[in-house]
This record gives structure tokens, C-alpha cells and sequence, in this order.
């Protein structure tokens, strides 16, 4: 609805369309416990957030004259926004306004933040976990990325092919991260938000099927997700409770998923150069053709994360590497490469550091280490089901 709305009225517009939607949900909230839900919940959404919006540009026009005439023309232009059924609908719609958000005009790190706000929903402390930033910071990117919108009135379209290359790559951090929310929600009371994932997946396969958006990297993108999402329904068991790799029933992972994230491999691998999502598509591929966990090629995995380090340094990249360096080496050198990132100042309050620290440090005997770093992992996080795991981890070294 924000993106019908924002490509009725306009970019300028785009926090108008925001407050609509939200002021439609909240007229949703105190109608529909009494009075039922409508027989097409969509529509009535749309429908009320469409009157919200032109009453608001109705009280701000200040030529009184010619207002009849300006209102009549901006509901002429909405009406010819059918009146929605959105599956399918959207895509094109949701698809521009996230190159809008993505404009070069805008700083990257203002462009993926707003498109993660605007588009995809996300609380300013969901982006800042995203980013390991600060949360003052993101809401300071946000207000300046919305003025900046505004003020240029920046087109609402996805951009001519030359102009792609320069707004692709944010799409593509857009909807990984996107992913990563769902995949693994940073609070809350469930270890995964399937829908969230779910909706990564579709404007993921959109963008690689657009003619003018489907690149190698693209197509590496949507992989890594459908490789990674085909997993989902195995990462807890029917209370709720994280399963790790080891634990997980292949048998159940979606064989439909699995197919399509390695033909969109097969159709990434026409990239000239490897980047990132190639490798990190590959590493995702490893786990998929594994046929149990103790027959994973941990030494190609550590050989893919050694790449992606030299292509994207980054201590959560480092962090990951770790993990295939114990599966490889031992416990003990894994331990050794997490405490090299132990000073990292991105790290500093991201709790799958001492949780990964915790669970090597365990395996190799050093018991008081592990448990500081398990009770400072489970302080840091916000999700409940992450904390279940981790005291269950912390009772069991305790009883030692």
C-alpha cells in the first residue's frame, strides 16, 4: 500500500503514504474487534489509507480556487490504481519503490536503511541490529534519506539499464538482510519469521527474473535465499526450540526450494568475476548437497569463507569463518580465531560472538571460560527462544 500510494502521489510524498498506511491499520485495530473483518480486508485498507492521504493533501493545498479541481485529479489518479487484490499486483509496484529508496542520491548505508523502513517494515532497533550500528545513528540516516527524497523528488521508477549498476547492489543488501531478519530475528518470541523470509524469497525471484535486474548476482542472490529458506521448517522442532545443523531432518527440507536455488545457481555462474553472493550462494549450496552433516565439506566451505574475507572483510564474515575453521582444525582453533575478534567494536554487543566462543571453548574442556561466555551471550540478546538455547547450554555445562 505504501508503494501504490507513493506512486499515486509521488516520492515527495512518500511519509505522507507511510502515515496513511499506518493511520489504516490503527482504524483497522479499533473497527474490526467490533464490527468483524471486512469481506476483503485488503481493499478496505487500501481504501482507507487512500481517503487518509487525500484528506491530508486536501487540508494542505492553499489555493482554496482551484482545490475541488487538484483533489478530483489526485483521486482520478488513484482510482486508476485498480482497487487491489495485492499478490502479484504489487511486485512491480514494491519493485520501484525499492530502486527509489535505493537512489544514488542517497548515501548507500541511508539507501538500504530507508528501504528496510519503508518497504520492508523494519523497526529502527531491527535495522540498527542489522547494520551492528547504533540506534540514534539509523534514525539520523532516516530523516536526512526522507529529506533528501523529498526535496530532489526523486523519481518513482525502477532506472534505465545504465543506470542499474549504481542502485543494484543496495537492492540486493536490501533483501538480504531482509532475510536475515526472518531467518534470525534479532527479538521476539519465535527463533524464525518464515513470513518475512517468505517475502525475501519473492522480490528476490523478481529481481532476478526482471529483464533489466537479472544479473549474475542477482541470480546468486536469489539462490542463496531459496538455498537457505528450503531449511526452515527444520530449524525448530514443534515447541519452538532451535535445532541446530546437526540436529535438522534433511528429509524435510523443501526439495521444490532446493531445485529452483540451484538453477538460479547454475544461471549465476555466467558472472565474469565471483563476487560475494557467489560465494556466499556457494557456501549455502555445501550445506544443501550434503547428504547428512557429518558428510558436509567443511574443507570446501572454509575454502569459500577464506575468499569471501579477502573480497568483503568483515568481522560477522570472520565470525562464520570460525565455525568451518573447528569444523576443519578442531575446537581449539576455532577458539583461537574467535578471540582474535574479540576487540572487534562491531561486535561489541552482538551475542553470537560469546555464544560461538561459549560452545567452542566447551568442547575443548576450558568449562569457566565457556560459561562466561554463554551468560554474556544470553544478556545480549533479545530473542527468546536464542535465550532457551542458551541456558539449556549454560544448565548443562553447570551440572558438570
Amino acid at each position: 500500500m505504501v508503494a501504490r500510494l507513493t506512486c499515486a502521489f509521488g516520492s515527495e510524498h512518500l511519509a505522507l503514504a507511510e502515515e496513511a498506511v499506518q493511520e489504516s491499520l490503527v482504524e483497522a485495530l479499533e473497527r474490526w474487534p467490533w464490527e468483524g473483518i471486512p469481506r476483503e480486508p485488503a481493499a478496505w485498507l487500501w481504501r482507507v489509507a487512500r481517503n487518509r492521504a487525500i484528506d491530508v493533501l486536501r487540508r494542505r493545498m492553499r489555493f482554496h480556487a482551484l482545490e475541488s479541481d487538484v483533489v478530483s485529479l489526485l483521486e482520478a489518479r488513484v482510482e486508476r490504481l485498480s482497487e487491489v487484490t495485492f499478490r502479484g499486483e504489487l511486485d512491480d509496484d514494491t519493485l520501484r519503490l525499492i530502486f527509489t529508496c535505493c537512489h544514488p542520491a542517497l548515501a548507500p548505508a541511508s539507501q538500504v536503511a530507508l528501504t528496510l523502513k519503508t518497504v520492508c517494515g523494519f523497526s529502527v532497533d531491527e535495522i540498527a541490529r542489522a547494520f551492528l550500528a547504533r540506534r540514534a545513528t539509523v534514525a539520523q540516516r532516516l530523516v536526512r534519506a526522507k529529506a533528501r527524497i523529498a526535496e530532489l523528488r526523486l523519481g518513482y521508477q525502477v532506472p534505465p539499464p545504465e543506470q542499474l549498476g549504481e542502485r543494484l547492489r543496495s537492492v540486493h543488501r536490501v533483501l538480504y538482510l531482509l532475510f536475515n531478519e526472518g531467518y534470525s530475528p534479532g527479538a521476539g518470541e519465535s527463533a524464525i519469521r518464515a513470513d518475512v523470509c517468505a517475502e525475501a524469497v519473492r522480490l528476490a525471484e523478481i529481481v532476478a527474473s526482471h529483464p533489466a535486474t537479472a544479473t549474475p548476482e542477482s541470480h546468486a542472490l536469489a539462490a542463496l535465499l531459496l538455498l537457505q529458506c528450503a531449511r526452515l521448517a527444520t530449524r525448530q522442532d514443534a515447541e519452538g526450540e532451535i535445532l541446530l545443523l546437526a540436529e535438522q531432518d534433511r528429509s524435510r527440507w523443501d526439495a521444490a526450494q532446493l531445485q529452483r536455488g540451484f538453477a538460479h545457481l547454475r544461471r549465476a555462474m555466467a558472472a565474469r568475476e565471483l563476487d560475494a553472493l557467489h560465494l556466499e550462494a556457494g557456501i549455502a549450496a555445501a550445506h544443501a548437497a550434503a547428504p547428512s552433516y557429518e558428510a558436509t565439506d567443511w574443507a570446501l566451505i572454509l575454502r569459500y569463507y577464506d575468499q569471501l574475507l579477502q573480497l568483503q572483510p568483515s568481522p560477522v564474515v570472520a565470525l562464520n569463518r570460525a565455525v568451518a575453521v573447528a569444523m576443519v582444525h578442531g575446537p581449539e582453533a576455532g577458539a583461537d580465531a574467535c578471540d582474535a575478534l574479540a576487540s572487534e567494536p562491531a561486535l561489541a554487543g552482538y551475542y553470537l560472538l560469546p555464544a560461538v566462543r561459549g560452545e567452542l571453548y566447551r568442547r575443548v574442556g576450558r568449562l569457566d571460560e565457556a560459561r562466561a561466555c554463554l551468560a554474556r551471550a544470553l544478556a545480549q540478546t533479545e530473542c527468546e527462544p536464542v535465550r532457551r538455547f542458551l541456558e539449556r547450554r549454560l544448565d548443562h555445562i553447570q551440572a558438570k
